[in-house]
This record gives C-alpha cells, structure tokens and sequence, in this order.
C-alpha cells in the first residue's frame, strides 16, 4: 500500500519529532517525560493500576492481552463493574417516581452522577448536564432541536475535515430538512486543521462551529481555545465533540467558553449506554425537546404539554440509571489518578511507541500533528490493514483495522483504511514492544 502524500515514513520520523519534543498533550511547560516518570519526577505505577483491570489478566489465544485499542472503547476498572452490580443488587428502582426508599435511593444516586460528571466538566450548574446513551446521540440530540431553535435556510454550520461520522452525519440530515449550509475545514499533510483555514470559513452565515478536540482516526489535538474564540467573535457558537479528550486531559467547559460538549462513558473507562451533553443554560433552555414521553413533561392533557425543566426536559423514558451510577464511579477513577498524570503517561508511551516502530522500514504514519494524544495510524504498503490485525490478534495483540468512522479523514490521505494502536492509562512500553514484534512478523509473513 503505496504511502499518500503527508503520510510520514516511520524512518524520517526523528526529523518530525526531535528528540528534545514530547508528543501527545501531558507536556509540562514544554518539558518531555520519561517513561515510569512524571512531571517532578513522580512514579506513575501502571501495574497498579493493570491490577485494578480484572479484564487485562484474562489470556487471548493463547497469550497475554495486550489491549491496544482504548480510542474505540476502554475496559473497565473493577470499581466501575462493582458500582453497576452493587446499584442492581441493592438499590435498583426506576427514578423520579416512587415515594417508596428504593426509588428515592436510586434517584439520590442517578442525581449523585450527574453532580460528579459537572464538577468533573466544571459546568456553573447541574441542570446543564443532560444524560444520553453516547456521545453520538448527544449531537443528535442538539442538531434537530438547535437547528429547530436558532436555524434557517443558508445558515451555516462549520465542521473540520477530521471529524466522526456522529459529527458529520447529523448535520447533513439538517442540511437535508432545513436547508442549511456545511462547510468543512480543510486539513493538512500533517493531520492538522490550519487556524487561519479554519478563520476563514467563519462568516456572518455561521451559526455554530461543531468539532472534535482530539481526532479519534490520528490523535490530532486541535486548538479549541482559538477556535472557540474566533467561532464566538464570528457571532457563531460552539459545539465540542470530547470523545477522544476527556479521557487524556482535564476539561473546564466554563474556560472554554464552549456552548455544548459532548461525551461517551465508554470511552472514560465506564460502561456502555451512557453519555453526556453539557449546554450552556440559556441555549438549552429555549430548544424544544429531542424525544417526548415520560418525565420530560411537567403536564399533560389531550390539547396541550408543557416540559419539565432542564434537564429532564431531555430525559425521556427510563434513563440509563445503572450505567450513570457506573460512570459516576469512572469519573472517580480516573480523578483520584489525576488526568494530568493519566495524559503525562499516555505522552511517554505515545513517544516511545513512535521510536520504536521506526525500525520497521515497511511501515508509514498517518497523521504527524505537533500536538497529538496517544494514538498511532499505521500503513504497511502492500498489507491490507485488516490482514495485519489479523496476524497481530493471533498474537494476542488487540488493535483496530478500519476507517474508524472516518471515512473523509482516509479519503484525504488516500488511503481505505489504517490500523490504529491507541493507548491508554494502563498500557505498557512491554506491550509497545509487543506490537513492534507482531508488526516485525506481519512483514516476515507478507513481504518476505
């Protein structure tokens, strides 16, 4: 598979990232970090961390999982799995309903969440916060009912070239209903949006800006103060995808001046079935409900519903109350580990992964921001990337093989597809090394 243009070739890759740089976004005023060794030379012990993980101990074909594929979905900790079964075996009732002690402790819990996801956000208020099932359906969420809300025919809305299909697609479904304007930020040879690009698509049209903070196909970290900023004083407002972010940095929304950000539990090391979407007050206030039904009314008769306040004006149905529980104790998690410590490690395997892999001659990288979170895409010219996943599964070695819901990103680089290594707060340079030498074996097998 012949490397396209801006795809960088393992060997060159002292020239991209000298020696003195530290990718990924753990730097601390610039300083690198060691491997074990955090800022003011702090020991972050990741095999402590690994024992909290009952899942990474568990043998696959035959060897020891190396789990390289956090950016599509991270395993769970044991207070996490222990904090959803407890909340079943113990407290479990529906919410908002029932008078009876079960049904008062079940809700004092599912609010006890949402109170720890807007201090982990640091959002002015509680009611700000509005569970989902995924990030995906928060921005569903927000496309029809701001759109409905703030938008009309030739308003534009303002996406990047290095966007999610969840951030893409919705927007067209918009486009389709109301007519509105997408425009795209154009991205370059290195897997970078150019700010003076991005600046130059706002315009008086520009009702919202809506993108990713890290890329979930390259790990680009994008300069969302400066773009927020620029969106603003364009008149536009501003929606953060946080998927990829969360998990790796710490996020003040109120700093950000961001109008919504979104993000998966999954991703954050808690459980499937549960996002969130964080709006600014008054924007969530006058945009009409996504869904209707139980505990989103306030009252019903036959001629008319009013809503109930934020944010249940959002939480129709039975919520994911067992899964909020569950993410509330993620939050916990990785809060007592300290998200700068998280990114510090992350940084340094992100680092010695890309020099390591530089003695394999075949291989290319796709996507060489200045600024990156732990994420590597990887061709190998003439494998097909499915084939080295392949091969690197029969060695134990998880990582994943696709266009990651981001088919625009794999078009710009003309290639169909990467395979993607994405590390997280407990991977190892042992694995790193893991990777490397199933790689070694996926060129002796195919180009040999």
């Amino acid at each position: 598979m012949k490397a396209a243009p801006g795809v960088l070739q393992i060997r060159d890759v002292e020239k991209h990232f000298p020696k003195d740089h530290a990718l990924g976004v753990g730097e601390d005023n610039g300083a690198p970090f060691t491997d074990g060794l955090l800022p003011g030379g702090t020991p972050y012990d990741v095999e402590a961390v690994r024992a909290d993980f009952p899942i990474l101990h568990r043998p696959v074909r035959g060897r020891p999982l190396v789990y390289l594929d956090t950016a599509a979905s991270a395993q769970k900790p044991a207070r996490v799995i222990e904090a959803e079964r407890s909340f079943y075996a113990e407290d479990y009732a529906n919410i908002h309903r029932g008078l009876y002690f079960l049904s008062q402790r079940a809700s004092e819990r599912y609010e006890e969440a949402r109170r720890k996801v807007a201090a982990f956000l640091n959002a002015r208020h509680e009611h700000e916060i509005v569970f989902t099932r995924s990030a995906t359906e928060a921005i569903n969420l927000v496309a029809p009912s701001f759109g409905e809300a703030f938008l009309k025919e030739g308003d534009e809305v303002l996406i990047t070239g290095l966007e999610h299909h969840a951030n893409i697609v919705p927007w067209q479904m918009l486009r389709q209903k109301k007519g509105i304007v997408l425009k795209v930020a154009p991205v370059n040879d290195a897997g970078e949006v150019p700010l003076e690009e991005f600046n130059k698509l706002l315009g008086p049209r520009t009702r919202l800006a809506a993108f990713a903070q890290v890329s979930n196909a390259l790990g680009t970290v994008l300069p969302v103060a400066e773009m927020i900023r620029a969106a603003h004083a364009s008149g536009a407002k501003v929606l953060i995808d946080g998927a990829q972010s969360v998990v790796h940095m710490g996020t003040d929304v109120q700093a950000l001046d961001c109008d919504f950000f979104v993000f998966s539990g999954h991703k954050l090391y808690g459980p499937t079935g549960i996002g969130v979407l964080y709006g600014k007050e008054a924007l969530l206030d006058a945009m009409p409900p996504y869904q209707g039904g139980g505990d989103m009314i306030a009252s019903v008769t036959f001629e008319r519903t009013t809503f109930a306040p934020l944010p249940t004006k959002f939480e129709a149905g039975t919520p994911a109350i067992a899964q909020a529980v569950a993410l509330g104790a993620a939050i916990d998690y990785v809060t007592e580990l300290g998200l700068g410590c998280i990114g510090a490690h992350e940084a340094s395997l992100l680092g010695y992964a890309t020099t390591r892999l530089s003695a394999i001659k075949s291989l290319a990288i796709v996507g060489t921001a200045a600024h990156k979170a732990s994420v590597i895409s990887l061709i190998m010219e003439g494998v097909h990337p499915h084939d080295i996943a392949q091969v690197l599964d029969s060695r134990g070695v998880a990582v994943r093989a696709g266009h990651h819901c981001a088919q625009p990103v794999m078009a710009r680089f003309g290639v169909p597809a990467t395979v993607r290594a994405s590390f997280g707060l407990y991977n190892t340079r042992a694995e790193v090394d893991a990777l490397a030498e199933a790689l070694q074996r996926v060129e002796t097998l195919f180009l040999r």
